[in-house]
């Protein structure tokens, strides 16, 4: 599919609520949810013949291949550090190619990695230069385009790079606003899209590299945050996801010439999420919308009888396709809400599948807990969708609740596996994960909803929701909890420090405290949108103070635990330094760690498992769950990095 997404410790029990009176299912070790999955992310090669995969070589994600039909699994990379989180193929099925940063300050390099060889190099060795891949196309096996901020640390220019020789020159420079670049399927940039003055968009394309740039199309900053996904198969069309004219985003086919627009899918409140495409003709074959859950639009009869016979393997959801060139091999990741992420091997020919391997196989002796779909009304009438996961194996009545709203703000919740949900289910909570206004994938009324509302509708429908919970019977009052990460860990701050007798307590991770100094230090190469930034959070210092926990911290009454990076790009160290910093001079309860190694989110297993073992502790003292005791090594990774 082409998308344009240690041995288990002595466990003791404090003293709980009624419900694990009967019988709750073992508890399951952090490092089986938490630690490097086996094995990952399989992509088959173009040729079809070699599988390459991620795992762990000395505790460190790797990129691994094996030859299909046979068992002769090795490694071709050897990072000894954060770990490799993503591979593709190069087109020549020879070399496979990653990208790396350093200790989570995201400006990425390119790396190839010759398969037979085993021999690594840095195709962009620039220091403090972010990297991102543009475009591969089969029709041109040895070249990619990248971008870079190299020139101008705001803005990224495209260089065309020979993956032969390694050679890098620029093909396409920044005019000083463009936000994304598409190329055809020539590897041509044609298109580009900018973000205007109002936090609107504007698409601009050209005949061909000497052509100068015209304007194809533009939308207002009251649309979903549309994007160009791709060239049509003859390059004679563009195609766009945009609200344009409707509710929800639809893909339109924009002819180059005319400018003419046609609806290719469309639905009345779910917003186009994914395109499938053939991977050689480019021919759109499907595309996806998130409803409750994932539900493929085919629109090509010949791909029908190929997703039949895919539904029938598992009651999951098909996340990713990964095909070979001649369209005979496919390797397919299926979701499911109560079970490892399992990949097959699809024959297409003869329609037949088989199972490659799950993601974590240690999980699949562990009853998982099932994910349901709902939905409540907000204080206001609007009508908020979410998933609620409860405990397996127990009623779920009257248990204490963890409200675990998302990042972003701007994206969403899925049904599927989260290891989150099933941790603090196991744990013995009910976990809610609201789909709060301004989440994407609604529509642009739900996504407008948001607007300037961070502290505002955004905070209340978090407590609606906690509301919702308890009035169902699901959840104890008394006993609820709110942790999130990114915006998420915002929505804690601000549900603390704005309404300081709804929960218990609050685990924030990378979460900004005053949106003021947080657009102050966002990166640089982020310039190009800040205007959608000023259009859905406000632009007012004194508006965006009113939004910020920081100034609230002496109304917080519940205990804190926070946790940061400190080379987090995105939200700078000081923002949870800040309100430390306000808590303990209100003499406020607060627990601080902050790992030198990570930047926004903790990429690194025994620093991910090191913080969780601090919130699982930190959630049992005040919401009365099981832990599982941090072990020697986690207990002084804490003490080392405890501020």
């Amino acid at each position: 599919m082409k998308t344009l997404r240690v041995t288990a410790l002595l466990i003791f029990l404090l003293p709980t609520f009624q419900a694990w009176a009967q019988a709750p299912e073992s508890l399951i070790p952090r490092k089986v949810l938490f630690g490097n999955p086996e094995r990952s992310s399989p992509e088959i090669s173009p040729d079809g013949r070699t599988l390459g995969y991620l795992a762990p070589e000395q505790g460190v994600l790797n990129v691994w291949v094996r030859t299909l039909g046979k068992t002769d699994d090795r490694v071709i990379t050897h990072d000894r550090k954060r770990g490799i989180r993503n591979f593709s193929w190069q087109y020549d099925s020879k070399n496979v190619l990653y990208t790396q940063d350093q200790d989570g300050d995201e400006n990425w390099r390119v790396y190839q990695t010759n398969v037979a060889s085993t021999q690594t190099k840095d195709l962009t060795p620039f220091a403090k230069v972010r990297a991102d891949i543009v475009a591969l196309e089969p029709s041109h096996p040895d070249s990619i385009l990248i971008q870079l901020n190299k020139r101008d640390a705001k803005l990224f220019d495209v260089y065309r790079v020979n993956l032969n020789t390694g050679q890098l020159a620029l093909d396409t420079e920044n005019p000083g606003d463009v936000l994304s670049w598409q190329a055809d399927h020539d590897l041509q940039v044609r298109a580009a899209q900018v973000t205007t003055p109002d936090g609107g968009t504007l698409i601009r394309v050209r005949n061909n590299a000497k052509s100068s740039w015209r304007e194809l199309m533009k939308w207002g900053p009251e649309e979903t945050l549309g994007v160009i996904v791709d060239f049509s198969p003859d390059n004679h069309a563009l195609w766009v996801i945009t609200s344009l004219e409707a509710n929800a985003a639809r893909l339109l086919a924009v002819d180059l010439a005319t400018g003419k627009r046609t609806v290719v899918a469309q639905d009345p409140q779910f917003d186009v999420s994914f395109l499938v495409t053939q991977p050689r003709t480019h021919k759109l074959e499907a595309v996806v919308f998130l409803r409750e859950r994932r539900d493929f639009q085919i629109l090509d009869p010949a791909l029908k009888a190929d997703y039949e016979a895919l539904k029938k393997l598992r009651d999951a959801d098909i996340s990713n396709i990964s095909r070979d060139l001649a369209d005979d091999r496919w390797v397919v990741t299926f979701e499911g809400d109560d079970a490892p992420i399992y990949y097959y091997l699809y024959e297409r020919g003869a329609k037949k599948a088989s199972v490659l391997f799950s993601s974590r196989p240690d999980l699949e002796k562990y009853t998982l807990a099932k994910v349901r779909p709902i939905e409540y009304t907000a204080r206001d009438g609007m009508l908020i969708y979410g998933y609620l996961t409860s405990p397996a194996g127990v009623d779920a009545r009257n248990l204490p609740l963890v409200v675990l709203p998302h990042g972003g703000p701007w994206g969403r919740d899925a049904w599927g596996y989260d290891p989150y949900a099933q941790w603090l289910a196991n744990r013995g909570y009910a976990v809610l994960q609201p789909n709060f206004r301004a989440s994407t994938g609604y529509g642009k009324k739900y996504l407008n909803a948001g607007d300037r509302q961070w502290a505002g509708a955004m905070h209340t429908d978090l407590l609606d929701g906690e509301e919702w919970a308890v009035k169902q019977g699901v959840a104890d009052r008394t006993k609820i909890c709110i942790m999130g990460g990114s915006y998420g860990g915002y929505a804690t701050l601000a549900a603390l420090a704005f309404s300081p007798d709804a929960f218990s307590c609050g685990v924030d991770i990378v979460g900004p405290s005053n949106l003021n100094t947080l657009l102050k230090t966002i990166p640089p190469y982020w310039s190009t949108f800040v205007a959608i930034f000023h259009r859905r959070m406000g632009e007012d210092e004194e508006f965006l103070k009113s939004q910020s926990p920081l100034f609230k911290a002496e109304q917080i009454k519940a205990p804190l635990l926070i946790g940061q990076g400190a080379n987090d790009p995105r939200v700078n160290k000081a923002e949870s330094d800040q309100i430390v910093a306000a808590m303990r001079k209100n003499h406020k309860p607060v627990q601080y760690y902050v790992f030198p190694d990570e930047g926004h989110g903790f990429a690194r297993p025994q620093n991910r498992m090191a913080f969780n073992a601090a919130s699982e502790e930190f959630l049992a003292k005040y919401l009365g769950g099981r832990f599982e005791p941090p072990s020697e090594a986690e207990r002084k990774l804490l003490e080392s990095i405890k501020q």
